[in-house]
This record gives structure tokens, sequence and C-alpha cells, in this order.
């Protein structure tokens, strides 16, 4: 097949590394193009390096904030020349411009996955919009979580959803020397290490966190991978607390293999998410994980090893942290819940399978 996967932007996130995963499991099938509507190729390949390494072709719009038509007319032109079988897009912004495009292309086989639900359900406009967009362009509509599809079916019960849990590459993500992995990082051999890695934004709890630090063992450390524009009010924060020789900011990372084999325990405490990579990627390397049970994170924790907490509640986070590392010792073996569920290629089979089905249907 031919597929074009629409996102918003190419940057380190979930959203686009599962887009890029998804691109490496078609690629001995398929021919994949992937059209960011934002951002530059040479900004972004600055930003993320990880694009350089990507065999697809990309395209990149550079759009500008605000609603602008010429963008799906340039989407339009584009899909007819490429005639691609099956048009993906991720998140609300590329089903607007990707899924008009596509019925102004003449492609009715598009599905659009929703990575989350919280932009809908706390704003009557993006909820009008989405219904609307639901309407005219007639996706098949996928949710990446249980919890994702409960929510889109009471939002839009006219319209039918399924569930394609994200997956992560267990191959690549699997169980490495913690004092290679330190050493490599530059991180501490003798503290006891939690990790987060997440984009420096607002809403994933990096404060919480901070503030669950000053509750636990001093000489246990925290390293952040990601990066984002509240870095320096985060840095800030930090020194403030005391705390700047204990959080290590890592900002991106090419390896996050080597970033995930140097903790003792992987943390999220996220206010809102869907069903998020990070926490896949840790337990495939065999890291314990504590995340806030909000979105479908709680589809995504072990049930054996994992702990769910009340989000924005750093008291219960110091004590989650403290467990997992003075008591739980690291005997706990998350993997094979991920193999088990989690799988890359099983998702993209999934993906695949749906594309290929609704092709013969339309």
């Amino acid at each position: 097949m031919k597929i074009i996967e629409v996102v918003q932007h190419l940057a380190p996130g979930g959203i686009e590394t599962l887009v890029l995963e998804l691109e490496k499991a078609y690629q001995n099938l398929d021919k994949v193009t992937i059209v960011s509507l934002e951002g530059s190729q040479s900004d972004a390949e600055k930003t993320w390096p990880r694009l350089t390494q990507t065999q697809c072709d990309k395209v990149f719009l550079n759009k500008q904030p605000g609603l602008q038509w010429s963008t799906v007319q340039t989407l339009t032109a584009l899909f007819k020349e490429h005639q691609p079988d099956a048009i993906h897009t991720h998140h609300i912004g590329p089903l607007l411009y990707g899924g008009l495009a596509a019925k102004r292309a003449g492609i009715r086989n598009i599905v659009h996955t929703e990575h989350d639900v919280w932009h809908i359900q706390r704003s009557k406009k993006r909820h009008l919009l989405q219904s609307t967009l639901l309407s005219v362009v007639k996706p098949t509509l996928v949710a990446d979580a249980r919890y994702v599809g409960s929510a889109l079916e009471d939002l839009f019960p006219t319209h039918d959803n399924c569930v394609i849990p994200n997956g992560i590459d267990t191959e690549k993500f699997s169980p490495g020397s913690q004092f290679q992995a330190r050493t490599s990082l530059s991180l501490p051999q003798k503290s006891g290490l939690v990790g987060c890695a997440a984009r420096l934004v607002e809403g994933k709890g990096h404060t919480y966190l901070f503030k669950a630090m000053l509750d636990v063992p001093s000489d246990i450390h925290l390293a952040l991978a990601g990066d984002g524009p509240l870095r320096a009010k985060l840095e800030q924060e930090a020194a403030a607390m005391g705390l700047s020789d204990r959080i290590h900011f890592l900002g991106n990372l090419d390896n996050m293999c080597e970033f995930y084999r140097s903790l003792d325990v992987f943390c999220l405490p996220s206010e809102a998410e869907g069903l998020p990579l990070s926490p896949l990627e840790a337990q495939a390397c065999n890291i314990p994980v504590i995340l806030t049970d909000v979105g479908g994170c709680n589809e995504a924790i072990c049930p054996n090893t994992g702990s769910l907490i009340q989000a924005k509640d750093s008291e219960a986070l110091a004590l989650a942290i403290s467990q997992k590392l003075l008591i739980d010792g690291g005997v706990m073996q998350p993997r094979q819940f991920i193999t088990q569920h989690y799988s890359l290629n099983k998702i993209a089979d999934s993906y695949r399978n749906l594309m290929l089905q609704q092709g013969e249907a339309s």
C-alpha cells in the first residue's frame, strides 16, 4: 500500500514517535510518506536528529498559527499526486486539514487516531469541530486506549470506534547494563535513580515530582529526558528547592534505551494522558513504573510491578518512589507484560489490516 501519515509536527513526543515506529514496521511492505503540518525539515532535524535516519519521504508544510484554507489546498494537490491507498491522521489538526483534503482528493480510506480526549472534553469549540469533522470526513475512528475509546463513545455516540493500543519496538527496548548506561549519560553510579521522559511543558507534572524529591532520601537522584519551553523555569524551580545537584536535565536524547536502563524506577506524573509510550518503553527495559491514574495509564502499567497514584499528589509520589527503591529492591520484571500486550509489530499489523479492510470496502 501507499500510506500517508499526517501529524501536527515532527518533534520528540509520543504521537510522533509512534508514527516513526509504524513507518519502520511498514517499510518492507508499504511506501509511507509522513506529512508534518508545521515546521521545516531543517529545523525538525536539528531538534530531533532521529529524523535524518528515517528512510521514508517527509513533507513539511511550515503551516503558521491559525486556520489556513491554503493548507487544505496544498494537501489536496499532494494527495492527488501521490494517490495513496490510505490516509492516517493523528489529532484534531491533522484530521481537519488531512481529512478535508482527502475528501476533496476523492480518497475514502481515511483512518483517524485519537491519542487522548482531554483536549476535546475541556473545550466546547473543539468538541463541535471534532463532531463536524467526523460527520463530514467519515474516517475510521481509532482510540489508542480502552479509556479513550469509551470517552469517544460518550462524546460522539453516532460514530463507532475501535481500539488499537500504542506499541513499541520490544527488540530495541530491552534490558541492559545499568552501569554502562549511567556512564554514557554521566549519571551517578551509587545513587538511587528516578527517571521521567516527557516534554517540559504544562500538564506533565514535573513540579509535583520535584516536590516529591524533597521527601525522599537525599541520595536519590532524578533524571529528566526531554526538552521544552518550561526548561528554564523548571531549572530555576530546582535551584530554589535546593535540588540542582540531584536533578539532571538531559534534554532530548537519541538513545532512549540507555536512559531507561540507567534507572531504578520510571515515573510519569502527568495531569492528563492517552496511552503514553514512555512507560511502555521503560517497562520493556524491565524498569518498574509509577504513573498517575489519568487517561489510559492504568492500561499501560504492569499490574504486578507498577504503582498508580492520584495526580497532583507529591506526597503519594514520594511514598511510591521510596517503596519502589527501598522495599521492592529491583526484583520486578515488567517486560513480559509489555511484550505480550504492546508489541509494535502486533499493533502495526492491526493498523495495516484495518486499512486493507477499509480499502476493500471503499
